[in-house]
């Protein structure tokens, strides 16, 4: 999960060497955080947020093949 929402978010933004996805677990439920470059942020967010939600779909779709609850979730800053 976290390699596939990796490759597809180094896909969308000017900065692929700052992405970094962050997961945690909780119980059931995965979440997963992106990490980017103050730039990319409007590439992964989309207009009207139409990227993160396919992204978030998709991954929800993935998840549930697998029997798990994922949350993406994306954060400004690369650690």
């Amino acid at each position: 999960m976290k390699e596939t929402l990796l490759y597809l978010v180094r896909q969308l933004v000017d900065h692929p060497e700052d992405v970094v996805i962050e997961e945690t677990e909780a119980q059931d439920r995965h979440m997963l955080h992106i990490h980017t470059h103050p730039e990319d942020m409007g590439k992964v967010i989309g207009k009207s947020g139409r990227i993160i939600r396919a992204i978030r779909d998709l991954m929800k779709v993935l998840a549930a093949k697998r029997a798990i609850y994922v949350d993406v979730e994306i954060t400004e800053e690369a650690h």
